[in-house]
């Protein structure tokens, strides 16, 4: 590890938490990811190995702990990773209000926006034992264009390839007006008005979707700085 030659707390601290990825890596921990291939999901452009590596170094730092579950490898924060919450959730917020800019192509990304979706999601709300929704984005890759989400009522499935079950509600939309919707920066009730937003089915499946589909931890800043 590389550093500042400084005994300052915050050259310290920047030595560790400052390393490209690293902040991301932490927020995926903190999101409740904990196998390799979960975290991966998480940062989809950081190559395995890199992946590997920081979390070598979060664990020589004393910030993350290896565990075996059900004959598996799982990372979780110790205690001092748990410290690192509240200077992770201000580094979006802060993003959130001052760093915000029109996505790139390579930020309009259906898999990361659908996995964010998938760990949010109020399953007490759903409307049924299993409710299925399929999200259709306009204009993404073809291997990126469908994605089914299948609600339980003690978890969601997040699939890239249809699971089988009738599709209680289909969503149709592009990836930029999902994103927005879902991080507050725009009404799902405007989305709709204007024809950017679609759903089909039921009309208590439709009624139900706005309960379920929970917004990013951060959509309550929109509100908050009256956007």
């Amino acid at each position: 590890m590389a550093t500042y030659g400084q005994f300052c707390p915050v050259a310290q601290t920047a030595e560790i938490l400052a390393e490209r990825w690293t902040p991301l890596v932490i927020r995926e921990l903190l999101s409740d990811s904990h196998r390799f291939n979960d975290l991966r999901r998480g940062v989809p452009l950081m190559s395995a190995s890199l992946l590997s590596t920081r979390l070598k170094t979060l664990e020589a730092s004393g910030i993350v702990e290896r565990r075996v579950s059900d004959g598996q490898v799982e990372y979780h924060l110790t205690e001092a990773g748990e410290q690192l919450r509240p200077i992770i959730e201000m580094m979006g917020a802060w993003g959130y209000r001052y760093a915000h800019r029109d996505y790139s192509r390579e930020e309009q990304d259906p898999s990361l926006l659908m996995w964010d979706v998938r760990r949010r999601v109020a399953l007490d709300h759903a409307p049924g034992p299993r409710t299925v929704a399929r999200f259709e984005f306009a204009r993404a890759a073809a291997a990126k264009r469908r994605w089914w989400l299948v609600l339980h009522p003690e978890h969601a499935d997040l699939c890239l390839s249809d699971p089988g079950h009738p599709v209680d509600l289909a969503v149709k939309t592009d990836v930029v007006t999902l994103t927005d919707v879902w991080m507050g920066r725009q009404t799902l009730a405007g989305a709709t008005h204007v024809g950017s937003l679609a759903l089909e089915g039921a009309q208590r499946h439709v009624r139900a979707f706005p309960k379920w589909f929970a917004l990013s931890s951060f959509a309550p800043l929109a509100r908050r700085d009256g956007r």
